[in-house]
């Protein structure tokens, strides 16, 4: 019989993982929040499968990102001084990448979207 003990161990510390973050990172908080406003949004307007496979996608990148961004952020404290030029750019590159995939995300939402919008409105 298979043993599933370490597999739900994994999960254990995934979930553990997920929850430092979300109480930690007001960022993930906050894209969080918006990734549930834009699926209740998409249930609203009943978007295609595919538009709604291509919010989860671009909504989970901009997560996955931050979630990026928040360990290396705790690795340079951890390995690097904090006043080392090289932290400073290192968060800000991490940053960079975040904003990237939000601002895409956004993009992505408002070519989805605004049809639906114009279409509801009239």
């Amino acid at each position: 019989m298979m043993h599933f003990h370490p597999l739900r161990k994994s999960f254990i510390y995934a979930l553990r993982g997920l929850r430092t973050v979300f109480r930690e990172e007001r960022n993930f908080r906050v894209q969080i929040f918006a990734a549930a406003a834009v699926l209740v949004l998409a249930w609203f307007l009943r978007l295609r499968a595919w538009e709604i496979l291509v919010i989860l996608l671009v909504s989970a990148f901009v997560l996955v990102l931050e979630l990026l961004n928040s360990v290396t952020e705790r690795l340079i404290d951890v390995f690097r001084p904090r006043l080392h030029h090289a932290v400073a750019e290192i968060k800000d590159i991490m940053a960079g990448a975040v904003l990237v995939s939000s601002v895409t995300s956004v993009i992505v939402a408002v070519i989805i979207f605004v049809p639906y919008i114009i279409q509801l409105l009239q």
